[in-house]
């Protein structure tokens, strides 16, 4: 009997050094590319190091003065205001398109032919990368492009209007292009989560008179309501890391008046003027934020599972 026990803990002993070998390289990759510069960003937040002309300043141990000084600086609340109101200006249409079509392909009753080429269609955008796509914006709508063009060759505009030159035009063509490149990305999750929601509820509904709408407001979105929120949050993490659009947009200022400037741009600027202690600051200010609102989806979900 002894025999057998140690011949089977051998066996197990030699399964889980095969598995800590296969789990070796994503461990290693991790540890170098993720784990170290994340405990050295940390390390480095509490330093003073900047680079002031050709002379390198630091790195001198100042402990929370990075925090302070961001914290007391007008900026990083005025690109946090930015950011917010940019991300809600695409994620607001983006929820709205996402759920219609999601709520159109699930519905079994309009038949609508053709579903995977739709599909895929409105998840293309979600592929192009933002650069190019910024790119492509950035010469439709400049004051000599062809988007000018047409409006003043139709009598529309006596003269180009300048989209990057306004506060409102420059931060709806922000939040439109995130729009563009996720609903498609959005609608592909509702619709996963609408089709597994019993049909026999809805079933039930209609038997006992229940509109369209009801159903709508009384069972979908109660039973998507995880995946609704899960949306959410990703979507608004997504918003604070707000960065490539923006950034090839304006060519990096936050044009007009740095009024589309986004907190990873003001970090870039950090980086670009080789402060790292500031710049690192900055990012652990907004891994805690990030973190909050990812213990925030944990618990929502949760609660709805516990029903």
């Amino acid at each position: 009997m002894d025999g057998g026990k140690k011949k089977g803990n051998s066996n197990v002993v030699k399964y889980n050094k095969w598995g800590y070998i296969f789990l070796a390289p994503f461990i290693i990759v991790y540890s170098v590319f993720q784990l170290i510069p994340f405990i050295s960003t940390i390390y480095y937040s509490f330093f003073e190091n900047y680079r002031s002309g050709l002379k390198q300043i630091g790195p001198n141990f100042i402990a929370l003065e990075n925090y302070k000084a961001l914290l007391a600086n007008a900026d990083i609340w005025k690109y946090t205001e930015n950011t917010f109101v940019m991300w809600i200006i695409g994620f607001v249409p983006q929820i709205v398109v996402s759920l219609l079509l999601a709520s159109w392909f699930s519905d079994p009753s309009l038949r609508i032919k053709g579903q995977r080429f739709f599909k895929t269609v409105i998840y293309l955008p979600n592929l192009i990368m933002a650069a190019a796509f910024a790119m492509l914006f950035f010469t439709l709508f400049a004051d000599s492009g062809p988007i000018n063009s047409m409006l003043v060759q139709a009598g529309i505009l006596a003269e180009p209007y300048k989209f990057m030159s306004n506060t409102g035009s420059a931060r709806i063509l922000v939040g439109f292009m995130n729009f563009l490149m996720w609903f498609g990305n959005t609608t592909i999750l509702l619709l996963a989560g609408m089709m597994g929601i019993d049909t026999s509820l809805y079933e039930a509904a209609e038997v006992d008179g229940a509109t369209s709408t009801q159903i709508f407001w009384r069972i979908t979105m109660p039973m998507l309501r995880p995946i609704f929120v899960f949306v959410l949050i990703t979507s608004l993490i997504g918003g604070l890391q707000m960065f490539d659009v923006p950034q090839i947009l304006t060519n990096g200022e936050g044009a007009p008046d740095r009024t589309t400037m986004t907190l990873i741009m003001y970090l870039n600027k950090h980086l670009f003027n080789k402060n790292y202690g500031m710049s690192g600051a900055l990012s652990v200010i907004l891994l805690i934020v990030t973190g909050i609102l990812s213990f925030a989806v944990y618990r929502f979900t949760t609660k709805q599972e516990s029903y």
